[in-house]
């Protein structure tokens, strides 16, 4: 039996090890953290003959060697391990690469970019579902890849069903003439969220369909440089057979035709921004279709029934739409999919209105330039809740633009003195360092009423791991808060700050 060791016992790494156990792998998992959670896992999978190794790393020694290893998206691609390994030959693959192999008969989207992947996902998602396409939205979004797989090699139906951001939700009438799964071709299309971690590790992975979103520095703690980052994200696209752009992005039309000669761009500024001669941009309220040089521009939907602000999001409808199209779904599908697409959970999230301010759950903001968009999507004055696990990158736009929205800044998690600083330096001074979400919220609503802010903005421009596991964890935190104040939670959050604050509490 040949032997397969996965790494990484999160949602990826755990449904790539049932995968390959299904396969006929002895498998082996590893992780280095431990805890009660992890334990539990443990003695389940051990229950599936699943071998589960905690607080230990992997090591390769001895003759007893694995002919595969799987790596989780969040396991970096050079640690010594990885590296050694391929050296002595073994086969090293991402969770993404194992779910095509398993899957590549069916027609893929995948869908990368810095910023506005997960909505762009979300709503491609949408629209397949509205033609009655069973299209289920994973990789970075929704299920591991590894999930789809699994269900269709069982012949199971995918478990696509009551997740927003990825099924419109249909009238009962329409539920019912939604094709059910079937057995060896349970899906019709794979709608993959698609992170530069996991293009680097997929070697094979060549969708149908090729979404690039935006691109800005972004993971160069991992990737090194910004070409290094670039050219990572544009293997996906050379695999592609359509490739679908963003035309307003600064850096991606710098590239141009030069580098993509055969994809369709988009604009919302309207057809005489269009790069090449084919193409989806905006023009009086429509998102218009020009499919050739030669072909008659022919309009598709009207802009003005989606539900999302911004100018980004109207970015975000375009590339849907042209991958929609390209995939020969019509208009009425599209337009039902956008009518009643609500947005995507911790992107511009609406979360409650409390005294007439919007508390709104940006936490995938996790880079200054999201947080800009974040910023310049609502209405100010804002106050604005950011900190985090600082990253790399260019803060001057974001800086600029919390001078010009923001009434005041709360700064929480590892970056707040930085921030501070940075914020001193450019001028800004109405901020404070309030350390912790439990801390910030209820001081952003007494805020909100002093300077009139009809918004209260989590909009980090950071990572979440100094505090959270991830950015959906930090986000759910800040709901949770949001709404426990709205409900009534003022009078607990006001007796704490009349003593010294404490380092966390529960509502």
């Amino acid at each position: 039996m040949p032997r397969a060791t996965v790494i990484g016992l999160g949602k990826s790494g755990v449904a790539a090890a049932r995968l390959l156990k299904r396969e006929g792998w002895e498998v082996e998992l590893s992780d280095g953290n431990t805890s009660e959670t992890l334990l539990q896992q443990q003695q389940q999978l051990a229950a599936e003959q699943i071998t589960v190794k905690l607080g230990q790393s992997l090591e390769l020694n001895g003759a007893n060697l694995p002919q595969l290893i799987v790596v989780s998206p969040g396991v970096p691609w050079d640690i010594p391990v990885l590296i050694k390994a391929r050296q002595l030959g073994i086969e090293t693959i991402g969770e993404m690469e194992l779910a095509w192999r398993n899957l590549r008969a069916l027609p893929w989207v995948g869908i990368t970019g810095t910023n506005g992947k997960t909505t762009t996902t979300a709503l491609i998602a949408t629209i397949f579902q509205a033609a009655e396409l069973d299209a289920p939205a994973c990789g970075n979004i929704g299920y591991a890849a590894c999930e789809v797989a699994l269900s269709c090699s069982t012949g199971t139906e995918t478990p696509i069903q009551n997740r927003s951001t990825e099924r419109l939700a249909l009238s009962e009438a329409e539920k019912s003439r939604s094709p059910k799964s079937k057995i060896q071709n349970c899906i019709d299309w794979v709608i993959a969220e698609i992170s530069s971690y996991q293009v680097e590790s997929s070697s094979s992975l060549a969708p149908r369909i090729g979404v690039w979103t935006t691109f800005t520095p972004d993971h160069l703690s991992r990737h090194q440089t910004l070409e290094n980052y670039y050219n990572i994200k544009a293997k996906l696209l050379h695999q592609s057979e359509l490739q679908v752009f963003n035309g307003d992005d600064t850096y991606l039309s710098k590239q141009g035709l030069s580098a993509w000669p055969n994809a369709y761009w988009t604009s919302v500024r309207g057809k005489d921004f269009l790069i090449s001669e084919k193409g989806f941009y905006i023009e009086d309220d429509w998102v218009v279709e020009k499919l050739s040089a030669t072909s008659a521009p022919e309009p598709i939907v009207k802009v003005s029934t989606l539900r999302m602000v911004g100018e980004h999001n109207q970015q975000n409808l375009l590339m849907a739409v042209a991958t929609a199209r390209l995939a020969g779904i019509n208009r009425d599908a599209i337009a039902l999919a956008i009518r009643e697409f609500p947005g995507v959970a911790h992107r511009l999230e609406h979360i409650c209105t409390w005294e007439g301010i919007d508390f709104i759950n940006d936490s995938k903001a996790t880079n200054y330039d999201a947080a800009e968009v974040g910023l310049a999507s609502v209405k100010s004055p804002v106050i604005l809740i950011a900190g985090g696990e600082a990253k790399a990158g260019d803060d001057t736009g974001w800086l600029a633009k919390i001078h010009s929205q923001a009434a005041a800044v709360l700064l929480i998690g590892s970056a707040a003195p930085a921030f501070a600083q940075r914020l001193q330096e450019v001028g800004y001074y109405s901020y404070h360092i309030v350390e912790t979400m439990e801390r910030a919220v209820p001081r952003a609503a007494e805020l909100a009423k002093e300077y009139q802010a009809p918004v209260v903005l989590l909009s980090p421009a950071c990572a979440s791991f100094d505090q959270y596991p991830n950015f959906e964890v930090r986000g759910d935190r800040f709901r949770q808060l949001c709404l426990a104040w709205a409900g009534g939670g003022k009078l607990q959050y006001n007796s704490i700050f009349s003593s010294p604050l404490p380092n966390s509490f529960s509502v």
